[in-house]
């Protein structure tokens, strides 16, 4: 009797405006709820997603990020006018309500609650002068190298 491995989906956060913060989330919820394994590597900014001090004060970004600007309907030179990312991210979150989302540690708790392994990549960790002890309780710290050996044979997300 051949035995059957579950699907594997690994997901790579590296950014930490609240923009980015969703789309790991989102896929690893429903990834969770269809029986996928999951396991989500937050890297360099993303590490924002899993820090208690920011996670729940993300904020949109509207210097450099192109995307933002067709959905406030401004020219890209707006978004260096203080005050705009302020805008932007309380318009966000107005959305984000909206679809009765969690706030992003509410998010990361239920993910985690439902079998979401979460992971901080330990360089960035260490370049941005974080420890454990700064970090979402459930997450564990480990390399680059160690997510890529366990995460053999998964698909792999890179956001």
């Amino acid at each position: 009797m051949s035995e059957t491995k579950n699907r594997k989906l690994a997901l790579i956060a590296s950014k930490g405006s609240l923009d980015m913060a969703y789309p790991p989330l989102i896929l690893a919820n429903a990834a969770r709820m269809s029986g996928i394994d999951v396991d989500i590597f937050f890297t360099f900014w993303g590490l924002d997603m899993i820090t208690k001090k920011k996670m729940d004060k993300l904020n949109v970004a509207t210097v450099g990020n192109p995307s933002m600007h067709p959905w406030f309907h401004i020219p890209t030179w707006l978004g260096a006018i203080p005050g705009m990312s302020a805008m932007a991210t309380w318009m966000m979150r107005k959305e984000i309500d909206k679809l009765d989302f969690p706030p992003v540690g509410e998010f990361i708790q239920l993910v985690s609650d439902a079998g979401a392994h979460i992971y901080a990549c330990k360089m960035s960790m260490d370049m941005m002068k974080l420890t454990k002890a700064d970090l979402f309780d459930e997450a564990e710290v480990l390399g680059a190298m160690e997510f890529m050996e366990m995460t053999e044979g998964a698909q792999v997300l890179f956001i």
